[in-house]
């Protein structure tokens, strides 16, 4: 049934509206930002990747420290609407930034292959529709470090996607921790480059060019 809040859309949906100030990338500004925003009328948001077809940000409510959101560009309301190279798009960026944002919420020279079982376990959550607890309509994943112990319950297959308390953003320690993601990802296609070559990288709509910015790696 047509809900007449659909009309609205993309007009009124917040990611779209990040997704205005950041527009696909050029070669020259590459696939990982440096700074926020220009642009005095842009919401707040700490993007950690954008590509012509997926941009990846900062939860502006985590879960936990390193929450992260990764979207399409295209406005698409649930994972049943993607066209299939945007479900290829932005499922081949769910493992590099996996292991870009766990190496930097790990504990200061930790390796991201070597992480303390304190910080390596995360949850990868996508919901479609309102009744999967879907709040912005527009196709995202989350990316949820795991820290502490292991909770205790009786059936642990059953233990719900992104328990937890939310809690505002903090703008401070959030430009620290965008850097430090920003800085493990160049690590990330820089390795990946030289594991399987520029071919992973095209693979990822990404180019040996691209990837660079100015970010220090």
């Amino acid at each position: 049934m047509h809900s007449p809040l659909e009309d609205l859309y993309p007009v009124t949906c917040p990611f779209c509206k990040i997704l205005d100030f950041y527009p696909a990338p050029s070669s020259s500004t590459g696939i990982i930002p440096t700074g926020s925003s220009t642009s005095p009328d842009a919401p707040l948001a700490y993007v950690i990747l954008n590509t012509p077809q997926v941009i990846a940000f900062l939860d502006h409510a985590p879960i936990s420290r390193g929450h992260v959101l990764v979207i399409i560009r295209e406005h698409r309301e649930k994972i049943a609407d993607l066209r299939v190279k945007e479900g290829q798009a932005i499922g081949s960026w769910l493992g590099v930034l996996s292991r870009a944002v766990i190496g930097a919420v790990a504990p200061p020279d930790e390796d991201a292959e070597k992480l303390k079982d304190d910080v390596g376990d995360w949850n990868i959550v996508q919901n479609n529709g309102a009744r999967a607890a879907q709040v912005v309509p527009h196709v995202h994943f989350h990316i949820i470090p795991r820290s502490g112990h292991v909770p205790e319950v009786k059936a642990r297959s059953w233990t719900i996607f992104g328990r937890g308390q939310r809690e505002d953003l903090d703008d401070s320690d959030a430009e620290i921790l965008v850097d430090q993601i920003r800085g493990r990802l160049g690590r990330e296609l820089e390795r990946l480059l030289q594991r399987e070559g520029e071919g992973a990288l095209q693979a990822l709509g990404a180019s040996v060019e691209s990837f660079k910015s100015r970010t220090k790696l």
